[in-house]
């Protein structure tokens, strides 16, 4: 079948796999996963108001939906069978289970309501045979993490969107001017270039605010040799992008030249690292052991990245408690920082695809000091 869309090839990949596990039905329910086994882009506002549910078997697949989104479901998705609820999911499940054979549920429980899985086990308790459910685990994150052509074109598209902006950015921040107007600045700029949206909501921390990794932006003016954390991305097409610069305006002091250096030090030596193969714990470390030996070690307190795509934190992650093989043509972050509370911090992010001997840097902007 050589001429079949990414999603029908993502939608033999999860039936592959579900010879291999002990429910016949999986039930996709987290909107990134739904987007991409069904190609139905419609988003959930909240957590417990969904737009949609996939049901897929070995053999046949169900989009169940509402009548606001029957249209563009049936447009979005032709590979699905489309089954419209009135009331609520619940009330359809008999129909869903008759339809697919299901005897056996699987549930994206790290994503699944704890009221809408008992609503869901109770439905197919009463069906006949009596069915079982069972956490499903992340099985279309596993998919996921590898990007296929198509994806890595659009990451790139999204990144060199980000790219313009920061570049626009960089040249009108100047002192007295606001995190918060700098911020809404970035999201003007990155819908007037075409994105879709950003990709997560800007952050501009300066002087001591920058010494929180996430800070939120404030009405703070930006003052002459301090610190100032740009981290940004958009949306496009679907993908997301993610990078961070530190800015300084006017000259920096030699505490915040060494803390730089030591900085881009350390992202160098990751990106160094990062190759197929390679445990993500590893590269974190290389990054880690050297902000360590640099004597900031306490001052480095999350992950060195993550991966980005559909979402713009998704696996693999790199830490202590998230660690993957990294195989070729994942996309990751390779981010560390540094923060002192009371004076400020520095962090700097590149996006890397990785390859079978290294990574490709994704980022085509160098706007970097040399100290």
């Amino acid at each position: 079948m050589t001429n079949s869309t990414p999603f029908q090839r993502r939608l033999r990949k999860v039936q592959h796999l579900l010879a291999h596990k002990p429910f016949d039905t999986l039930m996709v329910s987290e909107p990134c996963n739904r987007s991409y086994l069904s190609g139905f882009w419609a988003e959930d506002m909240q957590l417990t108001e969904s737009s949609g549910f996939l049901f897929i078997s070995e053999k046949a697949q169900v989009l169940a939906t509402d009548f606001r989104y029957q249209e563009q479901a049936e447009k979005e998705a032709p590979d699905f069978h489309i089954v419209l609820y009135k009331e609520n999911l619940a009330s359809i499940l008999p129909e869903i289970f008759a339809s697919l054979s299901t005897r056996n549920l699987g549930f994206e429980s790290h994503h699944l309501t704890y009221d809408r899985f008992v609503k869901i086990k109770e439905s197919l308790e009463e069906w006949s045979p009596k069915g079982e459910t069972f956490p499903a685990g992340e099985m279309v994150e596993g998919l996921r993490t590898i990007k296929e052509v198509e994806e890595i074109a659009a990451i790139r598209e999204s990144l060199a969107l980000t790219e313009s902006v920061l570049d626009t950015i960089v040249a009108e921040a100047t002192v007295g001017k606001t995190e918060r107007q700098l911020a809404w600045r970035i999201e003007q700029l990155m819908r007037e270039a075409g994105a879709e949206a950003v990709s997560f909501p800007p952050i501009v921390a300066s002087g001591p605010l920058a010494a929180m990794p996430h800070a939120v932006v404030s009405d703070r003016k930006l003052q002459e040799s301090e610190t100032i954390i740009i981290d940004l991305g958009a949306r496009l097409e679907h993908y997301c992008s993610d990078m961070t610069r530190t800015l300084i305006l006017g000259e920096a002091d030699d505490k915040t030249r060494r803390i730089y250096a030591t900085v881009r030090e350390a992202q160098l030596r990751a990106i160094a690292a990062v190759r197929s193969g390679i445990l993500s714990i590893e590269v974190d470390r290389v990054a880690r052991d050297y902000i360590t030996s640099a004597g900031y070690g306490d001052h480095f307190g999350h992950g060195l990245g993550h991966g980005v795509g559909l979402a713009v934190h998704e696996k693999p992650g790199f830490g202590k408690s998230s660690s993957m093989i990294l195989e070729e043509n994942m996309v990751v972050t390779i981010e560390p920082g540094i923060y002192l509370p009371g004076w400020g911090g520095v962090r700097l992010e590149n996006m890397v695809l990785v390859t079978a001997d290294g990574c490709e840097v994704l980022n085509q902007n160098e706007f970097f000091y040399s100290f």
